[in-house]
């Protein structure tokens, strides 16, 4: 047996989680923190690359700059369905390796494919499709970790990791704009031109400048993680989740969270000039997703205290009012809007994801081991425990698939609004939508987990 393969894995009995257990979980967290925040730096890398390709030659369409904000999140979210059952099946150190250093394909491939105006738009479609390697980890990380950590610690640790990993986003759109702005990595510059403003840009460095860093975390993972055999499963073995009523609805729900996370990040920036021309949306854009990021990780320590479910009714409730406060703010005929009205409102929206994204994992867990647990109640002893490590390979499952079928809001929310501006010449059909959909979130919450008598109370 490797000696990376740990044989006997029992974090929630407390003898072994504090003299060995805790800090073999600390050490592959924080190696799994960085190799996540490289996935979503190159996930949503497009998101600033689309803001700056008019401006220095590349003559795409709205609509086409639309489709390469999106085209990340459709292939990354589609990666995900797969890559939510592979830690089980290879282990999660090896594949938190090798998934890391698939990120170095399309950030390089970007570095050389904007150097060059005449670059088709098919081959920018493809490697705005290859960037949904990055959006595919997300899945498998969160699977991952959820091993690691005893149930009473679970909304920690998740937090910690998708909270700490999700300021990729804004990581990305924070450096990308500081380092094209200088020949960090030699080539040639491009002209940047709007009006009469003209200055030398670097953007290839939007890629470049990821690959160290993906190479080195890379490394730290194959040589700093470790294997757990009692994560082991097949795939037939995992796919039981797909019976699980609750696999779905929590899938509903992590769609209102996390996809509305995701989504509004890769569309902030163009919905932005779009929508406020004047405005340089490159200063504030990574804002939201820091915002959001941050408040997951308090989101996870709420939902330990107060329980997930009654945390994420209330940020549905929450979200539904922030959009509405959106809307109110979009420009619209003879009235100019009011940009910092609109990013105020977009600040409390992110905020409202971050902590929904931490409340809904943490309900995951909860649920499918009291689902096991009512299962075994009375029997021996030996099934008792079968049913904690049952529940536990379950809901790393349904928490790697509900990522996946959420992450479709990387691609959906950019097309909606590219869809309602090119019909109605606003967003607002498409946020009137999403209000909708908050509103269905919030009746499965209440009916399923957080209502006195809930058939899952979590």
């Amino acid at each position: 047996m490797s000696r990376y393969m740990i044989s006997t894995w029992e974090p929630e009995l407390p003898s072994f989680w504090e003299s060995s257990g805790k800090s073999t979980a600390n050490r592959n967290l924080w190696i799994s923190i960085p190799a996540l925040m490289l996935a979503f730096a190159v996930w949503m890398v497009w998101s600033v690359v689309v803001v700056n390709l008019p401006n220095i030659g590349f003559t795409y369409s709205t609509n086409q700059l639309f489709w390469l904000a999106a085209v990340p999140g459709l292939s990354g979210a589609t990666l995900r369905i797969f890559y939510s059952f592979m830690v089980p099946v290879f282990g999660g150190r090896k594949w938190t390796a090798l998934s890391t250093a698939s990120l170095l394909v399309p950030a390089v491939g970007i570095g050389f494919a904007v150097q060059d105006p005449s670059t088709g738009y098919p081959t920018m479609l493809v490697l705005a499709l290859l960037c949904g390697f990055g959006g595919g980890n997300f899945a498998s990380s969160m699977a991952n970790i959820s091993f690691f950590f005893p149930k009473s610690q679970k909304g920690y640790a998740l937090g910690m990791n998708a909270g700490l990993g999700n300021l990729g986003v804004s990581a990305v759109q924070f450096v990308v704009p500081l380092v094209i702005t200088a020949a960090v990595f030699g080539g040639d510059p491009q002209t940047w031109i709007k009006g009469e403003e003209t200055k030398q840009m670097w953007l290839q460095n939007a890629g470049f400048i990821w690959a160290p860093f993906i190479a080195l975390t890379a490394v730290a993972a194959w040589f700093g993680m470790n294997d757990l055999a009692s994560a082991k499963a097949s795939f037939a073995e995992q796919a039981v989740i797909f019976k699980r009523k609750h696999n779905w609805l929590m899938c509903w729900l992590y769609v209102g969270t996390f996809g509305s996370f995701i989504g509004y990040s890769a569309a902030f920036p163009l919905l932005t000039k779009t929508l406020f021309p004047d405005v340089n949306p490159l200063q504030y854009a990574f804002l939201g997703p820091l915002v959001g990021a941050l408040a997951r990780v308090a989101g996870g320590w709420i939902s330990d205290r107060l329980g997930g479910a009654i945390v994420t009714l209330w940020t549905f409730v929450a979200m539904i009012a922030a959009v509405l406060g959106v809307l109110e703010f979009l420009p619209a005929a003879g009235n100019p809007g009011s940009f910092s009205g609109f990013f105020w409102m977009f600040m409390v929206l992110f905020a409202c994801t971050g902590v929904g994204n931490a409340s809904t994992f943490r309900m995951i867990p909860v649920i499918f081991l009291t689902l096991h647990q009512r299962a075994a109640k009375g029997k021996p002893e030996a099934v008792q425990q079968q049913a904690v490590v049952n529940a536990n390979k379950e809901a790393a499952a349904v928490l790697g698939f509900t990522s996946a079928v959420a992450a479709y809001g990387a691609f959906f929310i950019p097309k909606s609004y590219g869809t309602s501006i090119a019909l109605t010449g606003s967003p607002g059909a498409a946020l009137w939508c999403f209000v909708g959909f908050y509103a269905t979130c919030i009746a499965i919450t209440w009916w399923y987990y957080s209502r006195k008598g809930a058939e899952m109370p979590c």
